[in-house]
């Protein structure tokens, strides 16, 4: 059994708050209007469209999940979490760097606090948001399996069109300061460690964090953080119904010509059958389906990372999922990181890029 050699991750034995959804994530592009055809056939909807802005939704209950800014270069710049009371947020305001309470301009309004991570990422911690009705969408296909058929003289047809999203599941960041991270979102968010990935030195690769909702079942994941040479984003999550969405999902992809990331396959911790996709940006967004569920007694498991690791089975995940972009602006962060980060050296790079070249 490997062992975990440094503090983080950690449960948190007082928080400051507890969240208890994520709702959305925001990312810059140069012209928004640009995002639409990948985000419509990968299965979000418009929720409202303004000049400077795009906002997407799942047919969920929430007024968005997906917020899209002009901006001068394309960037992920954070996500957003709900808290339970006005109360969290005051004391969230308290915190070093914090904004003051702020009436929310984005749909379903409420009022929101921004903080920054320690690797630079917005947060924006949300109370008061209204709730829309939920759209339409399929009830899971009937499944005839192991000699027990539901499904008797009907056929199995699902709908070719773009797959029901139906909520934002889980993103993965990537930091060069690990320890900082893991502990700024545990400690002031409450988010538990399901599940941590170490290197042979026992060092942490990834972390797996979920929601503490008690005996509320909560998805084995709602951020990833996995050890970088420098902040970035890894991939957002959405979950569909059930396989034959995921399998929908791939074809009408395809079909309209977008870059395929990995898949389809079924992963090892969280479990979820899963599929990736590149938007015109390069940003990886999953369609998945049948995650893990846990409630928070659940002790954190450790596991040697590996790319073996990544999929129960299903294609391997190619080199390509994890190779960063060789440029001088990657190339200066690195430098610089290396210099600053306690938690990165060229010895733990190397060792990263050998287990996933």
């Amino acid at each position: 059994m490997p062992q975990l050699t440094t503090l983080q991750p950690m449960r948190p034995t007082n928080p400051t708050v507890r969240v208890n959804e994520l709702l959305h994530l925001v990312v810059e592009r140069p012209d928004p209007n640009a995002a639409k055809p990948f985000l419509m056939d990968f299965g979000l909807r418009i929720a409202r469209e303004e000049h400077h802005v795009l906002y997407l939704r799942a047919t969920g209950p929430s007024a968005y999940c997906y917020r899209v800014q002009r901006g001068p270069r394309p960037r992920f710049l954070g996500l957003g979490l709900a808290v339970a009371s006005r109360q969290d947020l005051e004391s969230l305001a308290n915190l070093p760097g914090a904004s003051p309470i702020q009436t929310s301009p984005h749909p379903g309004g409420g009022e929101v606090v921004v903080l920054t991570d320690p690797s630079g990422f917005l947060v924006e911690a949300v109370f008061g948001h209204e709730r829309v009705p939920s759209l339409p969408s399929r009830p899971p296909l009937p499944a005839n399996l192991g000699g027990h058929p539901t499904r008797i003289n009907v056929t199995q047809r699902s709908p070719r069109s773009p797959p029901e999203v139906l909520r934002l599941g889980h993103l993965v960041l990537e930091v060069a300061n690990f320890q900082a991270t893991c502990r700024w979102y545990t400690e002031h968010f409450g988010l538990l460690p399901s599940d941590v990935q170490v290197l042979p030195d026992g060092s942490p690769a990834v972390v797996f964090l979920r929601l503490d909702l008690g005996d509320v079942p909560a998805d084995h994941h709602t951020i990833a953080i996995a050890q970088g040479f420098a902040p970035a984003f890894g991939h957002s999550a959405f979950e569909v119904v059930d396989a034959d969405a995921v399998g929908m999902g791939q074809r009408m992809l395809q079909q309209r010509g977008f870059r395929h990331a990995w898949g389809i396959g079924r992963h090892v911790l969280g479990s979820q059958i899963f599929d990736y996709w590149a938007d015109p940006w390069g940003a990886k967004h999953e369609h998945y389906c049948d995650g893990d569920v846990f409630t928070a007694d659940v002790p954190m498991g450790v596991h040697a990372v590996s790319r073996e690791a990544m999929a129960q089975w299903g294609p391997p995940m190619p080199a390509s999922f994890t190779r960063p972009r060789i440029t001088l602006s990657n190339l200066i962060a690195m430098v610089h990181h290396l210099r600053t980060s306690p938690d990165l050296t060229l010895s733990k790079l190397i060792t990263l890029a050998r287990i996933f070249a």
